[in-house]
């Protein structure tokens, strides 16, 4: 665990270094955040507000877990997930720059290359990772899902991904809760010998962690869709490689529910003929629009970000 130790606070460290130039930089470029129209009125605000933040966090945790650890297969699919899905993002972003406006790519455009993306790395689990095929599930053990596997391990990254790029909605949510959930897995990596992903998962939250002083409210720096994919990315890599699905449902219980927010928002918006559960989705805009500040809203799913994490933990100890 010396080895997580240290790559996290290097990848922090790099962040907090590099973090004032980053945002330097982003400003001389016009790299505005363009906000979406129907978003709560007091976030018209954070219009351009620097973003593509991602960039800077992802990539010192990379450096740092590279730095401390040999480049294992394992953790060399872990960091072409994340670049991968980065790079879906970084095109993402830069065309919403280009436009000046919350539009970037079509979304048949952006879900066609995460499924590609995505259905790659599953197949490598399936033929690299040891019961690559195989979901463990509570008081059953490993079930056998042989090619049925591709389709759900695809559907499983893709929607990790989007799941934390939809709680990218409020200043330090997604960093914060990504910050959580990346620490537990750090342990949860260790606990499978898997050192290469413990180190890079740890390098992950430190470097998170740090974000949050650019990114925390009112934020001087957001992470873009660059960093959202990257970070749900690197979280779906690390439960898929450690054989540990379930755990990251429970582990990132507070993206599941921004995404399912959304999910059952648009069922029952089609079902009955424009009526809502929600006052907004995802689930964070919900709170909001209730009558919580934002800092509320944030340190308050960061508080049930840590009490998933720990009940993940639990389950995994």
């Amino acid at each position: 665990m010396g080895w997580a130790a240290a790559a996290a606070c290097l990848a922090a460290l790099f962040v907090l270094l590099a973090g004032p130039r980053t945002i330097r930089v982003l400003v001389a470029w016009n790299a505005g955040q363009p906000i979406r129209e129907d978003a709560p009125s007091r976030h018209q605000s954070k219009a351009g507000t620097p973003t593509m933040g991602g960039v800077l966090f992802m990539g010192a945790a990379v450096v740092a877990a590279a730095l401390l650890q040999p480049l294992t297969s394992l953790l060399a699919a872990a960091v072409v997930t994340v670049l991968g899905f980065g790079a879906i993002g970084l095109v993402d972003d830069l065309r919403k720059v280009r436009r000046g406006r919350n539009l970037g790519l079509r979304a048949r455009e952006r879900l066609t290359a995460q499924l590609a993306l995505a259905a790659l790395v599953t197949l490598y689990v399936m033929a690299r990772v040891p019961y690559g095929s195989t979901v463990a599930l509570p008081w059953v053990g490993r079930v056998e899902l042989g090619w049925l596997y591709l389709p759900l391990g695809t559907a499983y990254l893709v929607g990790f991904v989007n799941a934390v790029n939809l709680a990218d909605g409020l200043d330090g949510l997604a960093a914060g809760l990504g910050a959580l959930a990346a620490g537990a897995y750090a342990a949860v990596a260790f606990h499978h010998h898997a050192q290469g992903l413990g180190v890079f998962a740890a390098a992950t939250s430190g470097a998170a962690l740090a974000f949050l002083w650019f990114n925390a409210h009112p934020a001087q720096m957001i992470m873009g869709d660059v960093g959202s994919n990257a970070l749900g990315a690197a979280l779906g890599a690390f439960a898929l490689l450690t054989k540990t699905e379930l755990v990251l449902v429970v582990v990132g219980a507070l993206f599941v529910a921004e995404a399912a927010s959304v999910l059952a928002q648009v069922a029952y918006f089609k079902a009955t003929g424009g009526r809502r559960i929600f006052r907004m989705s995802p689930l964070h805009h919900h709170f909001e629009l209730g009558g919580w500040t934002e800092t509320q809203v944030v340190v308050r799913f960061w508080l049930l970000g840590a009490l998933a994490a720990l009940v993940g933990l639990v389950g995994v100890f």
